[in-house]
């Protein structure tokens, strides 16, 4: 490793320990004729206008021009830029990969031949960095944008939102539009769901943000096309046709456990940033949901109860049948009640359903025994009467474990972390990632 690239490696080390407010990345490939400008250009009007911290990564992906040796050389003449090399291409690694080693709390994505015009930046990360929203896009869809470009790509942009309106049900406007910004809380939470890694990555993000329950904020953008754009619109437009129809799938099958993070999302992004009234609406759906569930499993417990009974002892049908409906009603809760779809972990909610059983049955079996205690011999009715007062009590207590317990979110939490901490974390992710000296 020579001095220069010595040098380098310290300053992007120093660069990624400091806490910084927004990170601009451009993902490029094989972009040697613009990308100085670009950069020159992105870092005037950001040093001028952006009332925050900023640093601007060149995410290069496979280039196979000059395009690596003069984003080196831009991150040496100009501060705060940094640069990061991939050995494949795909725009949607590029960004992923850069977003998850960020510390910055505001991670922006941008077209290296600046089509949208500049002046929305402050406007497109502001409400991400006053916890307003957790993703803002640009929209050239908008009746106050001005947008240049050739019929051909109007029609194709114009129909393919169309399309995800109609197939996914969206309410953004333009997915495509090559300006995007996203709270890293939001993108840690997301990012490991998002399987495309190439042009149909921020769509796939998109969808699965506003599935989530997260904020969306548009702003409208003046756009020019850009005419030496090297991307091939036949191919790109049938590669997003297949995302599209695998994501309707996913969502359709429940593979996603997007029911989980909109749970948990309103609870714990930006210390409880959603509102106060939307919590309560959600907390008492829950428990209308859990109530009718709670009914139907009340009313096939007495009933198993009751079929039991004839052949066996009080304390076994009881338990029998606590058990059977047990079951049952963990599995119609997790779907129904906190509309959690597909396998994932639904072995460890039933795991943790029979714990919460257990619990339910001491409270029956307790109130039983109490019962033939004053009682030796009670009539059938009164039997099934205090079962079921003690069965409702333990339906209460089921309630508060199932919310607060079984099927709480289990992750890792995405808070950004404290400075010394995202220092230590920045440094070291750095030279672990730095295995060999990278030659100009």
């Amino acid at each position: 490793m020579d001095s220069h690239q010595t040098t380098n490696f310290v300053n992007e080390i120093v660069q990624e320990a400091r806490v910084t407010d927004v990170d601009l990345v451009i993902p490029v490939y094989n972009e040697e004729l613009g990308l100085a400008s670009a950069v020159q250009r992105l870092h005037a009007f950001a040093s001028e206008h952006l009332c925050c911290s900023f640093q601007i990564t060149i995410a290069d992906n496979a280039s196979t021009d000059d395009t690596w040796r003069i984003a080196n050389e831009l991150s040496r003449e100009i501060p705060g830029v940094r640069v990061r090399h991939f050995d494949q291409k795909g725009r949607g690694r590029a960004l992923s990969a850069v977003w998850q080693a960020s510390e910055a709390d505001v991670l922006v994505y941008m077209d290296v031949d600046l089509s949208t015009d500049l002046k929305a930046l402050p406007v497109l990360i502001a409400p991400l960095l006053s916890g307003h929203s957790q993703v803002a896009i640009g929209t050239r869809l908008a009746r106050s944008s001005q947008v240049v470009r050739g019929a051909k790509r109007e029609f194709i942009s114009r129909s393919y939102n169309v399309i995800l309106r109609r197939s996914l049900g969206v309410r953004f406007s333009d997915a495509q539009c090559g300006f995007k910004a996203i709270r890293r809380d939001a993108a840690l939470a997301l990012l490991p769901l998002v399987e495309d890694k190439t042009w149909f990555f921020d769509t796939e993000l998109l969808v699965l943000a506003e599935r989530s329950g997260m904020r969306i904020h548009e702003v409208p953008v003046d756009w020019v096309d850009d005419p030496n754009s090297s991307v091939d619109i036949t191919s790109t437009a049938s590669d997003d046709l297949r995302g599209i129809w695998r994501l309707r799938r996913a969502l359709s099958s429940g593979a996603l456990p997007l029911a989980r993070l909109r749970q948990d999302w309103a609870s714990t992004v930006e210390g409880d940033h959603a509102p106060i009234i939307s919590r309560r609406r959600a907390l008492v759906h829950q428990l209308l949901r859990f109530g009718a569930v709670g009914v139907v499993s009340t009313a096939a417990y007495a009933l198993l109860f009751l079929i039991l009974e004839t052949f066996q002892s009080a304390q076994v049908a009881n338990f029998t049948a606590l058990l059977v409906t047990a079951i049952g009603n963990t599995a119609m809760n997790r779907r129904f009640t906190f509309g959690i779809k597909g396998g994932q972990d639904a072995g460890r909610h039933q795991l943790q359903g029979i714990g919460v059983f257990l619990l339910g049955w001491g409270i029956t079996s307790f109130s039983l025994t109490w019962l033939h205690y004053l009682n030796p011999t009670p009539p059938v009715i009164q039997e099934v009467g205090v079962l079921t007062a003690a069965n409702l009590l333990a339906t209460i207590v089921r309630f508060g474990l199932l919310r607060s317990w079984v099927f709480k979110k289990r992750q890792q939490s995405s808070r950004t972390p404290a400075p010394a901490a995202a220092a230590r974390a920045a440094i070291t992710e750095t030279v672990n990632k730095r295995v060999a000296p990278t030659v100009d």
